[in-house]
């Protein structure tokens, strides 16, 4: 049976992780409100874009030719992951690495693109390709890293040496709920059928063509970003869930271990009671 002191000092050990996932869970709780600010304010923007881009390459036709638009059959695939920096928030790094994983049928044709410490820890580990990683960035991202991350994807894909580029995310849904999302970036595919019935017509200066390839890349960047504010969104409220959970186990940790104590403490009392009872009955 453990002594009063070792159960002490375990209640002193969970106090303190205690104090420390709790100030986590603090943090993470100010930081998610902000981050889930952005990503809100930012959705109607990205999705505008895509309904844009995706309205003028419809007009322009099938004849339309743009570097981005086109397959490169010699090249490889490329899946670019956003993980987090940071550990301790529960399953969020772990399904979003899985999700990636999953695209994955051949190791020696398929790169990874990074961003975040734990992503780009757990695939270099198991022997993948990672050929970019972004780091510092996963809780806070700017919309100078979107375009540092898609620049770099346009410039490899143009070159031939990639064939296309898909993105892994994770989308935030709840405080309480996120999901991994894939999301085709490279080559663009106009999605879906025309729309039947009325229709506005737009005059395109130039042409089509000519503004869709001024587009395309404002397009990626939009998209790219609000990946990575979905993200960071999505890593902090799964950081303040977990945080919330460790701090709620250490309490109930925290409790059985003073009603442990409590008993062990009886006990010795008891223990010695029954001692000096015993040592008395004996000197009569």
């Amino acid at each position: 049976m453990a002594s009063l002191q070792d159960i002490r000092r375990r209640i002193k050990s969970v106090t303190s992780t205690k104090q420390i996932t709790s100030a986590m869970n603090m943090v993470a709780t100010s930081r998610l409100r902000h981050a889930k600010e952005v990503a809100t304010a930012n959705r109607p923007y990205a999705e505008k874009v895509m309904e844009v881009v995706q309205e003028i390459a419809a007009n322009a036709g099938a004849g339309l030719k743009h570097p981005l638009l086109t397959k490169n059959p010699g090249g490889k695939k490329l899946v670019l992951a956003i993980t987090a920096d940071k550990g301790l928030a529960g399953a969020y790094t772990s399904n979003a690495c899985k999700t990636a994983e999953s695209l994955v049928t051949d190791k020696a044709n398929t790169e990874l693109v990074l961003v975040g410490r734990k992503g780009t820890a757990y695939f270099k580990n198991r022997g993948y390709n990672v050929t970019g990683s972004y780091t510092g960035i996963s809780e806070r991202p700017q919309f100078e890293n979107a375009r540092e991350i898609a620049i770099a994807l346009i410039e490899r894909f143009t070159s031939g040496e990639i064939s296309e580029v898909t993105m892994v995310y994770t989308q935030f849904v709840s405080a309480i709920s996120c999901e991994p999302r894939v999301e085709r970036l490279l080559p663009f595919e106009a999605e879906g059928e025309k729309p039947s019935g009325p229709r506005g017509e737009y005059i395109y200066e130039p042409d089509a063509e000519t503004v869709l390839g001024a587009l395309l890349p404002q397009y990626l960047f939009t998209t790219v970003y609000a990946a990575l504010l979905q993200s960071a969104a999505s890593e902090l409220s799964s950081r303040m869930n977990a945080m919330s959970n460790a701090t709620d186990n250490a309490e109930d940790l925290i409790a059985g271990l003073n009603l442990h104590y409590n008993k062990v403490r009886q006990a010795g009392i008891t223990t010695e009671l029954n001692e000096i009872v015993a040592g008395a009955e004996g000197l009569k």
